[in-house]
């Protein structure tokens, strides 16, 4: 499974609402033990007006 989502460096708000902001350990936490964090990626985004926008994709493993 593959989730991403703002990082930790991300902005507070998108589109005037408040928003979650994770790193790989903390979204790994969200998921629980019964998944294996293989793997992640950052990256920087920059917005249509400019701003600079800092995502995480994360690549997780469901375990049994």
């Amino acid at each position: 499974m593959i989730i991403a989502t703002f990082s930790e460096n991300g902005p507070e708000q998108c589109s005037g609402l408040p928003v979650r902001r994770y790193s790989p350990s903390t979204l790994h936490a969200e998921l629980g033990a019964q998944f294996e964090l293989l793997g992640h990626e950052e990256e920087s985004h920059q917005t249509p007006i400019g701003k600079m926008q800092s995502f995480i994709y994360c690549h997780f493993k469901r375990i049994n």
